[in-house]
């Protein structure tokens, strides 16, 4: 497949966008969902909400250590960071929507003593070598213009035996290339790595890889269960953004349903700096 340089001031816009229904729906979390099976009644917000957990607990994180959140979205995964394991979160995205409704979140949880959130393209970090402890990356590296710069600085800005978890979409499937196309421009990326591809990008990075798990078929694979867990929120979204809103939002995600369900997997990789 072609791969087509996006830019970081695309992406925000990408983001800005999409972001404002998107944070409505899933309560501050723009990743995906994990429904266990079609019987599993969980609504959509807390469905996201398990991705959140999910990947942050592969982080092993303790209290007082500091958590880069790259790619943060509306914050929501922050605050519960914070929250829930003590920890100090620094959140940058490329979007001003989710700066903005970041910010107003931890005020709102009275956190901002513990989180904030700034512009930040993590192709080339302001942060010292060292900074981090853990990062937590969902869904943010494969809006990524060059994977292997990212992660070399993401490498970069962890302390020697710092952890990296991070969560993506990966191929399953190569059959049917126009139906892949058609997600990854809806979602501007530039790539679709397997997970092997995913494990050896990290390891190039200069990661040991330590847990990886693919989890496609209760994310993407229950594509079916968002789509009418989203149609209940239907007229409460229309309400406050208005219905021409609403169709360029779904207009804008057409693509995203085009694979079937097998051929798109969702990977969650976790990994060490090597260090102390």
């Amino acid at each position: 497949m072609t791969r087509e340089l996006i830019d970081s001031a695309a992406i925000g816009t990408h983001y800005d966008e999409r972001s404002p229904i998107g944070d409505e729906l899933r309560n501050g979390q723009l990743h995906m969902w994990y429904w266990y099976d079609n019987e599993d009644d969980a609504p959509l917000a807390d469905a996201v909400h398990r991705i959140s957990r999910k990947v942050a607990e592969t982080l092993g994180l303790r209290p007082g250590e500091r958590v880069l959140d790259a790619g943060c979205g509306p914050g929501e995964t922050a605050v519960f960071l914070a929250r829930n394991y003590g920890v100090k979160v620094t959140g940058i995205t490329v979007s001003s929507f989710e700066i903005d409704k970041a910010n107003e979140r931890a005020v709102a949880n009275g956190v901002t003593d513990r989180v904030t959130f700034e512009y930040g393209d993590y192709t080339g970090l302001d942060y010292p070598d060292g900074s981090f402890d853990a990062v937590l990356a969902l869904e943010s590296l494969q809006n990524a213009p060059d994977l292997e710069r990212v992660l070399s600085e993401l490498f970069r800005v962890l302390r020697p035996g710092g952890r990296i978890s991070f969560s993506d979409f990966s191929l399953e499937s190569e059959a049917e290339p126009a139906r892949v196309k058609r997600f990854m421009n809806t979602l501007k990326l530039r790539e679709l790595p397997t997970l092997t591809q995913w494990i050896e990008h990290a390891q190039r990075a200069g990661f040991e890889v330590e847990e990886y798990t693919q989890c496609g078929p209760r994310v993407f694979g229950k594509k079916s269960k968002y789509i009418k867990a989203a149609m209940d929120h239907r007229d409460s979204i229309a309400a406050k953004f208005g219905e021409e809103a609403l169709a360029e939002f779904s207009r804008r995600h057409l693509g995203f349903f085009a694979p079937r369900k097998d051929q798109i997997g969702y990977v969650i990789v976790s990994a060490r700096k090597p260090g102390r």
